[in-house]
Order: structure tokens, then C-alpha cells, then sequence
């Protein structure tokens, strides 16, 4: 974490503004939010579409922050705090990370991308990576032009390897990412249809993760879906001169799966680089694709097969990530509420139908929201892939997500217009035994229905 003198802050920033009988005081950590705020903080209010963090400035002080950076263009800057005046507190933010990145922290980047699945293989990577480095990772999911920054400036001094997720909306964002940091190695986990309502195709898409490696040198690691044939096309537009390694089903592929099976609530797996067989502490078939694009990232890194095997079956995953627990009554829940698309449901379905040993099925799915003018057909797709040889019941909730109980061939399906109403169902059926994935987009707020659950 960083921890300077605020005129140390100042200079790396090149603010100005500083009272002189503020200069010697330390702050350690920075936020972005004034809840949040923490003692010795530094506070950087980010002017957003919704609300100005310049509002809140009184409030971080009194939560513990000891100063504050403040935009010059915005009026009244307060008189009795430490205040570091700025051009502007969005590249104040990025300016201050990439000062101490440079000056405190020696350390190899990894940036992670993709439609889906970024956030698990973050986790996966930086379990197999800690074996043998001091890791630091993207908490939750800061992975945006402020979250990042925040990201390293939470950075132990001594990190070796720093494995950081890259999100995106629109096109430019992920290379102000990469060009920002620099990373050593890069990974795009896939392509998908998240995003595509900003984007308009999946090749649009395939060229906005591509931007991840705008910031490597040639002495860097491309890792990437060696089966999407988008990412294929983008390589042999741009010519790169970094090192190229590919995943996938396919045995084309550097690194490929000779073997695949489900194991309690785990992963177990064989590859065709190592004649070890891998536990993976996570479920399903897509998160031994992500899993293999860390294998290959780590073993770039001189990461033994054994140290990752060693990491694999211990990983910490972010929450709504394929969590499996238990409820009083017996029921297991798969908690994958975080976010959805038709791929990620696809995938969390085909688990589903791979599980045995449960009398019973049951699968919640919600809206998908980004998905564009095809949404109404996307969600019908997803009614065709719920299974009814596999999936006893299927609960729906949300407006769009109503095409998928339509769509659906199930002899008994349910859609529902409230949570309280989906939970009430969910707590009438019999538990025991049965088994119950939640699925649907980041603001369906699914997590509320699991937490009734618990």
C-alpha cells in the first residue's frame, strides 16, 4: 500500500496547493469513496455522471481522510483540510499509481481480459502464481481507469507479480489500460456477446479485448482462446512480434484438456503438457478453460507443474463465482449471480447437466442485460439450452427473461415477477437432494434471493 508524506504526493502528481504546515503529514492508502475512507487515507473525489465526489470531501475527512485532492476547475475548495490541487482527478488517480508502480514496486504485470470469465481466471492465476511469487491481484472487481490504479496503489512494496483484470464498455478503454501499465503477459479468456448492445458484433468486441496488448513490448506473453477464430483474424491483422501461446478444446491448441470430470465441488483434469493430473477447487468445464490459460501464463513465469498443481486446489474466488454451499434445508445452491450472458449461461447450464448424484435440478434464470436489439432473440436461445432430460424445474424472473420460460420445453417451469415470490417458491420445495443454479445479470441483484436462501 502506498504510504508518503503529502508533499511526497504533491510531486508526484505535480499538484500544487499544499499548505506548508501540512506538507510533513503521512497518509497511507487512497479511496475513491468517501464510505469507504479508512484513518490516514488520502481521498481523490472522482466527478462521475451521477454524482461529484468534491460533494463529500467533508464527509472523508471525517470518516479519517487526511487530505484531499481537489479539481481547479471546481469552486470552493476547502480552507481548514490538506488540499492537493489538480488538473483533474480522474489522471490525478492514474498519474499517482503509475509514480509509485515506477518508484516502490518492482514488479511483472498480467493483464487479464475477456467476455467471460475474467474475474475467475484473475483468481485462478493469482492462486498458481502465489505458490511461488508474492501475488497481488484486482480485488472484486476494479478493473475499470479507476479501479485499476486503486489496485496498485493497494500493492504491497515487495510484490513480485501483480495479475490485474481489465474491463471495458466501449471501444479505447482496455488500451488506456494497457498503454497505463504496461503489462509483461496478457490474456483474453474469450469472446462473447457481453457488451455487444455498445459494440454492435462479437468482432467488434474481439477488437476492443484485443487492445490489451497495446502496452506490451515485444518481449511479452499473448495469451489467448486458440478456438475463436475473431482472435485468430485479429493476430493476423496486427503482425505482433510478442510471444504467442493459445488454450482450448481444440488440439491445435498449445494447451489443451486430454481429460475432463467433475469432482465433488471441484474440478479434475489432465493436459497435454504434464502428465500430472490437476485438481481444480471450482466447477465446470469453463473454468478448466480458464484454468488452462493460467497454467500456460505461469509456466512462462517458471512455474513448476507441481507448484501448479499445488495452486489450483486452493483457490480463493471472487463472490458469485460458481460459490456452492448448503443451505439448512439441504439445498445446494451454485451462487453465479454476478453476471450473465448467453455464453456464460451456456456453460453454467452444461455444468448443471454434468452433475449427478441429486434427485432433482432446479434452474433460476434471469435477465441479460448489454445483449442489444437481438436481446429478445438471445434470451430465446437460452430457453432452447435448458435441457429437460437433465433439468427438472426452471424458474425465471425479469421481463427479458420471460422468452426463456416460453421458449423453454420443460413440463414444469415458473416465471415470476417478484424476488419474494421466487424465494417463497424456492423454500416450498422439497431441499434435499436437489441442487439449484442462480444465474442472471449484475443488476438483477440476484445475491438478494441467495442471502433469503441461506
Amino acid at each position: 500500500m502506498i504510504k508518503r508524506t503529502l508533499k511526497q504526493i504533491q510531486q508526484m502528481v505535480n499538484g500544487s496547493g499544499l499548505e506548508p504546515q501540512f506538507e510533513t503529514i503521512a497518509m497511507e492508502g487512497v479511496v475513491i469513496d468517501s464510505r469507504a475512507v479508512e484513518t490516514k487515507n488520502l481521498y481523490i473525489p472522482i466527478i462521475g455522471v451521477k454524482a461529484n465526489g468534491h460533494d463529500y470531501v467533508k464527509q472523508a475527512i471525517e470518516n479519517g481522510a487526511v487530505a484531499t485532492f481537489w479539481q481547479q476547475d471546481q469552486p470552493n475548495p476547502p480552507a481548514d483540510v490538506p488540499v492537493i490541487l489538480v488538473e483533474s482527478t480522474k489522471l490525478a488517480l492514474q498519474h499517482l499509481a503509475m509514480a509509485y508502480k515506477d518508484e516502490s514496486l518492482n514488479v511483472k504485470i498480467i493483464g487479464i481480459t475477456g467476455s467471460n470469465g475474467k474475474t475467475s481466471t484473475k483468481d485462478i492465476l493469482a492462486s498458481v502464481l502465489a505458490t511461488t511469487y508474492k501475488t497481488h491481484k484486482t480485488p472484486g472487481n476494479l478493473n475499470s481507469e479507476f479501479g485499476m490504479p486503486l489496485t496498485l496503489l493497494m500493492a504491497p512494496t515487495d510484490t513480485e507479480i501483480a495479475v490485474l483484470e481489465m474491463g471495458m464498455r466501449g471501444l479505447g478503454e482496455i488500451k488506456l489500460l494497457s498503454d497505463m501499465v504496461k503489462p509483461d503477459a496478457t490474456i483474453i479468456t474469450c469472446i462473447g456477446e457481453a457488451h455487444i448492445e455498445l459494440l454492435g458484433s462479437r468482432e467488434n468486441i474481439s477488437i476492443a479485448k484485443f487492445e490489451i496488448t497495446s502496452g506490451m513490448d515485444e518481449s511479452g506473453l499473448f495469451v489467448y482462446h486458440g478456438d475463436e477464430p475473431l482472435l485468430d483474424a485479429r493476430i493476423a491483422e496486427a503482425k505482433p512480434a510478442f510471444e504467442l501461446m493459445t488454450f482450448g478444446e481444440a488440439t491445435s491448441n498449445d494447451y489443451y484438456p486430454e481429460s475432463i470430470a467433475v469432482d465433488g465441488e471441484g474440478m479434475v483434469f489432465t493436459i497435454n503438457q504434464s502428465d500430472l493430473t490437476f485438481n481444480l477447487s471450482v466447477l465446470g468445464k469453463h473454468n478448466v478453460m480458464n484454468a488452462l490459460s493460467a497454467i500456460a501464463t505461469a509456466r512462462h513465469f517458471g512455474v513448476s507443474f507441481d507448484a501448479i498443481k499445488e495452486g489450483l486446489a486452493q483457490i480463493e474466488m471472487s463472490k458469485m463465482r460458481m460459490e456452492v454451499f448448503q443451505t439448512a434445508g439441504g439445498l445446494t445452491i451454485i451462487n453465479d449471480a454476478y453476471n450473465s450472458s448467453p455464453t456464460s449461461v451456456r456453460a453454467t447450464l452444461d455444468l448443471l447437466n454434468s452433475l449427478s448424484g441429486y434427485d432433482k435440478k432446479i434452474a433460476v434464470l434471469a435477465d441479460m442485460f448489454e445483449l442489444g436489439d437481438n436481446k429478445i432473440n438471445y434470451h430465446k436461445e437460452v430457453g432452447g439450452m435448458v435441457n429437460p432430460d437433465e433439468i427438472d424445474v426452471l424458474f425465471t424472473i425479469g421481463d427479458l427473461a420471460k422468452n426463456i420460460h416460453e421458449t423453454a420445453s420443460l413440463t414444469t417451469k415458473q416465471h415470476f415477477e417478484t424476488k419474494a415470490e421466487l424465494v417463497d417458491a424456492l423454500k416450498a420445495m422439497d431441499q434435499s437432494g436437489t441442487i439449484c443454479l442462480i444465474k442472471g445479470s449484475r443488476g438483477m441483484f440476484l445475491e438478494e434471493v441467495v442471502e433469503q436462501l441461506k
